[in-house]
């Protein structure tokens, strides 16, 4: 699904409905991401990010992630609502992704639960699950949202996007 079509799906969330800024929330969904044949993370404890016109990103703890997989990439960002973010690189056998997930050592306040917890880009990674679902990424790789059915957009992220 690109990034300008919606798609109705009754009992759905519309990443329309999402706040602005961003809400922080426990899961109850059984998270997983997979990298060259090997499930890397997988918890049923994450936090998700919830923002306005983006699909959910989800934060997964530390002790969930085969952490000895991932280095430090160098990279650094900010989060005019989150503070600044660290990125790692991923690496299993001879296969790697460069600055394909991150976290917020330090966050501000409201999103001091997921400090050090772990997101993954999806479009980075050979599968990313929600539950049973595997989830598609969102557009453009700035956001790294999580898509699943049951989350409706369009989504910002994709060409021509930035201006909403």
């Amino acid at each position: 699904m690109s990034a300008n079509e919606h798609t109705f799906n009754p009992g759905a969330e519309s990443v329309w409905d999402y706040p602005r800024p961003p809400r922080l929330e426990k899961s109850p969904k059984r998270i997983r991401v997979v990298f060259n044949g090997e499930t890397i993370a997988d918890t049923t404890a994450a936090y998700r990010v919830l923002e306005t016109s983006h699909p959910p990103v989800y934060y997964i703890p530390p002790g969930d992630v085969r952490m000895n997989l991932l280095s430090p990439s160098g990279k650094r960002s900010h989060c005019e609502w989150k503070g600044e973010a660290s990125y790692f690189d991923v690496t299993v056998d001879e296969k790697s992704a460069t600055n394909a997930a991150w976290n917020y050592r330090n966050p501000v306040d409201r999103f001091k639960p997921m400090a050090g917890y772990i997101a993954f880009y999806p479009s980075k990674m050979d599968e990313c699950y929600v539950d049973d679902e595997k989830a598609s990424a969102q557009e453009g790789d700035f956001y790294g949202g999580w898509i699943t059915s049951e989350i409706t957009g369009p989504f910002k992220g994709g060409p021509g996007t930035w201006g909403w």
